[in-house]
């Protein structure tokens, strides 16, 4: 009776136990790529343009960058935002006050943050920078949360775009020295010092004509170290930890 009570069981112990390895396999294989699921966002859903989704895979230097996605046409004319760190959008800092001897939320600027969306943008603040504050705002539906790690980025324009156009995005992380961007290059620069190494500009382009394409972006330029214009200089020989803020970049265009 024994031996037959357990051979019913076996299919199921059997059956168990394949699953359990399935979810083993399917866990350490999430772990071995990426780590973790990436976060999924969605921005402007409202729009009634073009869909696209923004794949980023982090690299071995991110830190709690600072993220701006754009779209612009073939000329380099600005059409719009699609996406920008919740605190530069609306100027507000979880620790932007430090009056009362400890961080807390409050207002606070940073033109070297990602100054050519800011300039590209070309909206001037009450403060006297292109950087937006929180009397002038970039609206809602284009800012969100700053991913810690891995994630995707549901996007939309507001309107259709007739010809290919350009996918842009700026990253930027504070303090990250290295030998050439120093804490003592630019020592009466206070800007400087809160960026460091600046800011890095990728592009992709993205024809409207074909839906399901998928493109990776790359490094263009960067911009100015304190964000005093909105040039974009080609040299990044001497950036290093910060092309290494983004491991991969990739723009599918869904619709």
């Amino acid at each position: 009776m024994q031996r037959k009570i357990q051979s019913l069981f076996n299919p199921f112990i059997t059956q168990k136990r394949l699953i359990t390895a399935l979810l083993f396999a399917c866990s350490m294989h999430l772990n071995v790529v990426s780590g973790q699921i990436p976060d999924h966002f969605t921005v402007n859903p409202e729009g009634e343009g073009h869909e696209m989704e923004v794949g980023f895979t982090k690299g071995k230097a991110h830190n709690h960058p600072l993220i701006a996605v754009w779209v612009e046409d073939t000329l380099g004319h600005f059409i719009q935002t699609l996406y920008v760190s919740q605190s530069i959008g609306t100027g507000i800092f979880n620790y932007g006050d430090k009056s009362s001897g400890q961080w807390t939320k409050g207002e606070l600027s940073r033109p070297a943050a990602l100054p050519y969306w800011a300039h590209k943008r070309g909206i001037l603040s009450d403060n006297g920078s292109y950087m937006p504050t929180s009397k002038n705002p970039v609206a809602d539906a284009y800012t969100g949360p700053t991913p810690k790690s891995d994630f995707t980025l549901n996007l939309k324009t507001d309107s259709l775009l007739n010809s290919p156009f350009y996918v842009l995005l700026e990253i930027n992380q504070p303090w990250d020295w290295n030998e050439y961007w120093t804490n003592t290059k630019f020592p009466d620069d206070y800007e400087y010092r809160t960026s460091s190494q600046p800011a890095v500009v990728y592009r992709c382009m993205i024809d409207p004509a074909i839906a399901g394409s998928e493109t990776i972006m790359q490094a263009i330029g960067h911009s100015h170290y304190s964000g005093k214009d909105g040039n974009l200089y080609g040299d990044i020989s001497t950036l290093t930890t910060a092309l290494n803020i983004a491991g991969k970049i990739t723009v599918k265009l869904i619709k």
